[in-house]
């Protein structure tokens, strides 16, 4: 099967980079994934884009070394065994909250006898290769993201769940529910605190981190931390930050 490049990294104790894709385009997937990101994650929670633009992203990540990971809408079987099935070699799930809902994430996303994921690999056998169903279970990779005040509440519940590889904070929902105003990298004190208390108990529990960013700087504070999965802006920040750029320099002309 082939190597999830992501769990060699971790492995290694290195960070991975991942770029996020909001635009439901192959060619724009395609661009992003030769520019060498370790992963790029198509966002089917809060992405103007559909499943089968998805697939079509896969298809465009796949002709590069970049690991090709989706963040789904919810928790839900249907869409996360579609999203496995096609070949996505990590997903993100929004919103778990219990030690239960990370169980679900495991079992969904898991072949039997330990998990409930119907068999129908049927571009991820393209993808990972003929020996996919031997291997997916330990090869796929599973975040559940941290984003509200019960999820925090059931931190270690949660980090305690066999299977479960990674968490994901999303700043901006935390921040909503603890009170603040929702931003990535200047957040609040309390979200601040939160983000370092999650970080912690994760290492404690040996799950990888992972958090959203909105800028470099902030990626590498958090990877000098301990993060090793960081977002770095997305396909539809960078297109308007690089026409801005370029906008400003020709009206100072």
């Amino acid at each position: 099967m082939r190597e999830n490049h992501l769990r060699t990294l971790w492995k290694n104790d290195q960070a991975a980079v991942n770029g996020w894709l909001a635009i439901g385009n192959s060619f724009s997937a395609e661009t992003m994934a030769h520019q060498g990101w370790d992963t790029l994650t198509i966002d089917l929670q809060h992405g103007v884009l559909d499943y089968q633009a998805m697939v079509t992203m896969l298809q465009a990540i796949s002709t590069t070394a970049t690991v090709p990971v989706v963040r789904v809408p919810w928790l839900e079987p249907g869409i996360l065994m579609k999203t496995l099935d096609a070949g996505a070699y990590g997903v993100i799930c929004p919103m778990v909250n219990t030690r239960e809902d990370a169980q679900k994430l495991v079992a969904y996303t898991s072949y039997a006898p330990r998990g409930t994921r119907s068999f129908g690999p049927v571009r991820a056998n393209l993808y990972g290769g003929a020996d996919y169903p031997t291997h997916a279970d330990d090869t796929i990779v599973r975040f559940a993201m941290i984003e509200t005040a019960q999820a925090l509440d059931n931190l270690d519940a949660i980090l305690s769940v066999e299977g479960l590889d990674a968490i994901y904070i999303g700043p901006s929902d935390l921040s909503l529910a603890l009170g603040c105003k929702p931003t990535f990298d200047d957040v609040d004190a309390p979200v601040a605190q939160a983000i370092d208390h999650i970080l912690e108990r994760a290492k404690a529990h040996g799950i990888v981190a992972g958090i959203h960013n909105g800028g470099p700087d902030a990626a590498r504070a958090r990877i000098a931390k301990g993060f090793r999965f960081v977002t770095v802006s997305s396909d539809a920040r960078l297109i308007a930050a690089g026409a801005q750029q370029v906008l400003a320099q020709m009206r100072r002309a």
